[in-house]
């Protein structure tokens, strides 16, 4: 009787006969009752490896279960992505997303082996990482101004770094390049951390990437900013501009994002559990101060909101990536 009372009240709530179907009674209250393994399509030491793990601490405390962070590496993050979607949709295997095996891949990859649309369950937008356009000193640009009618005026003779074609740092450098109408040499490395390297050096002009990468070298005089690509500026860096406010471009933004998804189908209790549990933690003044200090704004929202970003973002990139005739390594 119980469990019919339970069924009706669901329906009157609109949730599907599938979701039911998949969502035995008591999922969520017993949840989670083994170890939760999250996925890293990336190599250790990175934003996303450092922010899986700083979630998964979190939930370990909250929860008292081990989180063990998998760092599966490959094709762009395509191989730990599709790892994720072919597990069992049981809240155990998660995936440390973000904008580019959620958003850029379906475009760089013609034969990518999952849809991050159709795979996966939204579970958690966790933080956005605006991108800092940074020159080397000797770039005689003070301004984002300055640096577009350099670039007009000696076109194809700054170059760009980033960390790789098709990386975020590729792909905002294009999406500025298409807002502005900037001739930039684009020059892929290995790595973002090359790219800087080799742009303190002078071997390179320019580089649109994640604030965490730049903000030590920006703060030491080492790099100059010119501008933050988030809608709003950054709180570790206030004094710099956003390239809306640089440009006069209207709603101008490129940042990068991440955020968890599970496997589809996975029980609607479930998602809700960890969405709640991990904006509990991006709430906590100590995340929140860690991701500020780094130069990521922490995200927390529901489900719902972080899924419509996905399908936004696969939309907005895609152009990019055909206009910058972008190909993946």
């Amino acid at each position: 009787m119980t469990r019919r009372r339970n069924v009706i009240g669901a329906l009157a709530l609109g949730w599907p006969l599938a979701m039911l179907a998949q969502t035995p009674a008591g999922t969520a209250p017993t949840y989670p009752t083994k170890p939760i393994r999250i996925v890293v399509p990336f190599t250790p030491g990175g934003s996303t490896d450092i922010l899986a793990r700083a979630i998964g601490l979190e939930l370990g405390k909250a929860w008292g279960q081990s989180v063990i962070v998998d760092n599966v590496p490959g094709a762009g993050g395509a191989i730990g992505a599709d790892k994720v979607a072919k597990a069992p949709a049981d809240g155990y295997t998660l995936l440390m997303g973000h904008i580019g095996t959620l958003a850029v891949n379906p475009s760089l990859y013609p034969k990518l082996p999952y849809n991050p649309v159709k795979d996966f369950a939204p579970v958690a937008w966790v933080a956005r990482v605006p991108n800092v356009l940074v020159v080397h000193p000797s770039v005689p640009a003070k301004t984002v101004k300055e640096l577009v009618a350099l670039a007009k005026a000696k076109p194809g003779q700054l170059n760009y770094g980033s960390g790789g074609n098709g990386s975020a740092a590729n792909l905002a450098t294009e999406y500025f390049k298409m807002q502005t109408g900037a001739s930039l040499l684009h020059i892929p490395y290995r790595g973002t951390a090359p790219a800087v390297t080799d742009l303190m050096g002078g071997q390179i002009q320019v580089l649109f990437t994640g604030a965490p990468a730049v903000i030590g070298q920006i703060k030491t005089g080492q790099l100059r900013a010119l501008a933050v690509s988030s809608p709003k500026r950054l709180d570790a860096l206030p004094d710099l501009p956003t390239v809306a406010e640089a440009t006069g471009i209207k709603d101008f933004e490129a940042d990068q994002w991440y955020g968890v998804v599970a496997p589809a189908g996975t029980p609607r209790e479930i998602v809700a559990k960890l969405n709640q549990q991990i904006n509990q933690a991006l709430n906590s003044v100590e995340l929140k101060t860690r991701l500020n200090n780094e130069g990521a704004v922490a995200t927390p929202t529901t489900p719902e909101v972080f899924g419509q970003l996905i399908v936004r973002e696969i939309g907005r990139w895609k152009p990019v990536i055909t206009s910058g005739r972008v190909k993946a390594d």
